[in-house]
C-alpha cells in the first residue's frame, strides 16, 4: 500500500464507506455525520470519541492520498465528504464491503465479514467471501491461524504490513504465550466474539 493510513484515517475511511453503502440517500457526509459515523458504539471496535478538529484532519489527509473527496454543489452552504476508493483502488460492490468491515472492525473471520456484509452486499457463500478477498492481495491479508482458535481471520493493509507477532483474538494486546494459560486466554476470547456476534445477529433479527 503506497499510502499507509492511520487508526484515525482507517475509522474515517471505513465509517466513508459504510454510509454510502447503507443509506447513500444521506451519503455523501457533512463533517458532524460523518463524526457521528466514527464514533458509532455499535459496528465499531474499538469505540471511540473523536472530535471534529480529528475527523476534519483525518478526511484532509485521506484527500491528499487519494482516498477521500470534499463535495460542494450548487445550494450547499456545507462542505460534505466522500471516499474514492472506486476510483483509486478500483473497488466494487464486493470488494468495498469487506475492506470496511476490516476497518471498522479489525481483524474478522470469514463467517464474521459475510454476516456483517449483508446490509452492504449479500454474499452467497463464505466461499465467495474468501475468493474475493484472495483477489485483493494489495489490501487485504489472511492471517496465521492462531493455537486455540477455529478459524483463520483476514486483517486489511491499509495501515501497511500487519506484525504477525502483535496478533491477538479480539484484543490489540502482545502475541499468545505458548502455554496452558495463553491457550486458555485465546479460547475464552473466541468465545467472546462468538457470543458477540450471535448477539449482533440476533439483534438484527429483533430489530
Amino acid at each position: 500500500m503506497e499510502h499507509k493510513l492511520t487508526a484515525v484515517e482507517a475509522r474515517v475511511l471505513g465509517a466513508l464507506i459504510e454510509k454510502d453503502l447503507t443509506t447513500p440517500e444521506y451519503y455523501p457526509l457533512s463533517l458532524n455525520a460523518l463524526m457521528n459515523a466514527c464514533n458509532q458504539k455499535s459496528s465499531r471496535d474499538p469505540v471511540v470519541a473523536y472530535d471534529e478538529g480529528t475527523v476534519e484532519d483525518a478526511v484532509e489527509t485521506l484527500r491528499q492520498k487519494g482516498f477521500a473527496r470534499i463535495v460542494t454543489g450548487a445550494g450547499s452552504r456545507v462542505a460534505k465528504y466522500g471516499h474514492r476508493l472506486s476510483e483509486t483502488a478500483n473497488m466494487g460492490r464486493r470488494e468495498l464491503p469487506l475492506l470496511c468491515v476490516l476497518l471498522l472492525r479489525g481483524h474478522q473471520t470469514l463467517g464474521e465479514l459475510r454476516g456483517r456484509t449483508e446490509r452492504m452486499h449479500e454474499f452467497t457463500d463464505t466461499e465467495e467471501v474468501e475468493r474475493v478477498l484472495g483477489a485483493m492481495v494489495d489490501s487485504v491479508v489472511k492471517l496465521p491461524h492462531l493455537p486455540g482458535t477455529k478459524e483463520a481471520r483476514y486483517a486489511h493493509l491499509m495501515g501497511g504490513p500487519v506484525e504477525v507477532e502483535a496478533v491477538s483474538v479480539g484484543t490489540g494486546v502482545g502475541a499468545p504465550r505458548g502455554d496452558r494459560i495463553g491457550a486458555l486466554e485465546l479460547e475464552v476470547a473466541e468465545l467472546r466474539r462468538e457470543i458477540e456476534f450471535i448477539k449482533e445477529k440476533l439483534g438484527d433479527l429483533l430489530g
